[in-house]
């Protein structure tokens, strides 16, 4: 199996588009429609341009996705066919090569990215309300070199 990180390219938005839909389905089954076409939107007109974006591709096609905001992860996911196949440490592990120290908030009811980032080493700091859901985020902390 042949598998690399590298920088995000324009061509690769409906990989990274198909990555977040997909993972998004089963890992945030209690966001609504509306909330996702908007998210589907933001992807490209907002966060891309505004991210430091690495792609995980595996074979000539990539599969995931992980946009960091300075030392924060902005969303990282992995198509589910690929969840447990190190895809995503993958990732994680290039954002943590990057910045060292490492934040992300993901949603209480997402039990699938709190094993991931329970998982890689990430411990609970804060929560609060999310204002466009009403569900509770959770803000994670990745501490480097322990």
């Amino acid at each position: 199996m042949y598998r690399i990180i590298r920088e995000y390219k324009d061509e690769d938005l409906n990989d990274v588009l198909s990555s977040w839909e997909s993972a998004s389905r089963i890992a945030h089954p209690f966001l609504t429609k509306e909330f996702l076409e908007q998210e589907r939107y933001n992807i490209p007109n907002v966060y891309l341009p505004n991210a430091e974006t690495w792609v995980v591709e595996q074979e000539g096609q990539v599969i995931g996705f992980i946009a960091l905001l300075g030392n924060e992860v902005g969303a990282i996911f992995v198509k589910p066919e690929f969840h447990g196949t190190g895809a995503g440490k993958a990732l994680m592990d290039k954002a943590q090569e990057l910045c060292g120290d490492l934040e992300v908030e993901v949603f209480e009811a997402n039990s699938i990215g709190q094993r991931f980032y329970s998982s890689y080493g990430f411990e609970p700091v804060t929560e609060k309300i999310h204002e466009q859901t009403g569900n509770k985020l959770l803000r994670l902390k990745f501490t480097a070199n322990k």
